[in-house]
């Protein structure tokens, strides 16, 4: 149990500084994970044999996929030691290893020059980046959660997603400016996909000595130090509703947001039949509203609580998202098919926007970040980090619309579960 009465309480002006803190390093974390989605189709060819195109993007989403199998060990390891040894130290070292990873990404040769040691450190480097941002998230919603006021947490908490989308957005601005402005298509796909690669290690190094400065959470530093079982599986495994609460909480969201951001971009292309710059030009579009969207539904989970709008996702993305995908892979113009993703992206944000607040209140502090980040990356690597695989192998097998059905199926298990848990605004661990 926590003593907050012995703990000095923080200013509202520190908490919003911690707050900025905090979500800029969510930021450039998610910026060096999304790179890899949004440069692939322009580095696939460097790194594996010349096949037909689909193929290529094929083994990409391979890597990607193993990237979120390592977050899992990621998000045990990184919130086992931020419930031991603080939010803050975790948050500096997760930025630490994403930095590490977009450097051997940037300095690899093709495999043109090195043959199959390409791919390997290519998979290497992702391994790193999955155990980074495996550790990041959980830590991150944790330490954005705890830093909030109750009555505003929905709202603030909801900048972790806010960082997140402007980190894929500032991924997709980045791609957007070297093929329009600066680099041919040839160059990008010669050697302009190093470029973005480079820029995010140095942002990451920068972001790891701004955290160091960061205040530590309320909750860490009130928790006793005695538990023996603080940040432990054997304590995360007394609280096996909430374990299982996060990961059936997380299989529709998770599979519905990277279906309609990460894997959008390519199925604009490979299924629609738009061109690389102007599926570029939708996904950045459509994630600048995404992303204003956040704050919003956050501040309407404070007032009504988080269970409605998880309700709403679920039962809107349940019904919608066959029709959605089926118009989108028969749209050849702009407006319809942003028109389109943004409805979709609008039904999500009932769950992107809450969800990390969502999980942080139902765990108690001493276990929250490993109690967050594990279920959820679990849930996130199986369901989530297969999306895009899963989508390119069906159209491969000639059955794309499989797949739109195989969205529709996760979203309702989520559906079950968001109709029969408790709200967390009514009923939150954050407080006990």
């Amino acid at each position: 149990m926590q003593n907050l009465e012995n703990t000095p309480a923080l200013t509202t002006a520190q908490r919003i500084k911690s707050i900025i803190g905090g979500s800029l390093g969510n930021l450039v974390e998610w910026y060096d994970w999304y790179i890899y989605s949004s440069f692939t189709l322009y580095f696939a060819g460097s790194f594996f044999p010349s096949q037909n195109a689909t193929a290529q993007l094929l083994n990409s989403a391979g890597v990607f996929a193993l990237g979120f199998l390592m977050r899992p060990i990621g998000g045990w390891v990184m919130g086992t030691f931020a419930d031991k040894h603080g939010r803050k130290k975790a948050l500096t070292l997760s930025v630490l290893l994403m930095s590490l990873g977009s450097l051997m990404i940037t300095v690899v040769p093709t495999y043109q020059q090195i043959g199959i040691a390409a791919p390997i450190v290519l998979v290497l480097a992702r391994v790193i980046q999955g155990l980074s941002v495996g550790g990041e998230y959980g830590t991150s919603a944790t330490y954005l959660s705890e830093m909030a006021a109750k009555r505003h947490r929905g709202f603030y908490s909801s900048f972790q997603y806010v960082t997140l989308i402007m980190g894929q957005l500032l991924a997709l601005s980045v791609l957007v400016l070297l093929q329009r402005v600066f680099l041919s298509e040839q160059q990008l796909h010669s050697w302009g996909w190093r470029i973005p690669f480079a820029v995010g290690a140095i942002l990451a190094i920068t972001v790891m000595y701004l955290r160091r400065s960061l205040h530590e959470s309320v909750a860490i530093t009130s928790t006793k130090t005695s538990s023996a079982q603080k940040g432990t599986l054997a304590g995360l495994l007394q609280h096996p509703k909430a374990v299982l609460t996060v990961i059936g909480l997380t299989v529709g969201g998770t599979v519905a947001f990277y279906t309609y951001t990460t894997y959008m971009q390519k199925f604009l292309v490979d299924t629609a039949g738009f061109s690389k710059a102007e599926a570029t030009l939708i996904s950045t579009l459509t994630t600048i509203v995404f992303m204003l969207m956040q704050p919003l539904f956050g501040a309407v989970s404070d007032r009504i609580g988080r269970r409605p709008l998880l309700i709403a996702f679920g039962l809107l993305g349940t019904l919608s998202t066959v029709p959605i995908m089926t118009s989108l892979s028969h749209t050849t113009s702009f407006w319809p098919a942003l028109g389109l993703i943004l409805i979709a992206l609008l039904i999500v944000s009932g769950y992107t926007s809450i969800n990390a607040v969502v999980k942080a209140e139902l765990f108690p502090a001493e276990i929250r970040a490993l109690g967050v980040g594990l279920p959820y990356a679990i849930a996130v690597s199986v369901f989530g980090g297969t999306a895009e695989y899963i989508a390119l192998d069906f159209k491969q097998a000639g059955h794309a619309s499989y797949f739109y059905w195989y969205v529709t199926a996760c979203i309702a298990v989520s559906l079950v579960i968001y109709v029969f848990m408790n709200d967390t605004h009514k009923h939150s661990k954050i407080e006990d």
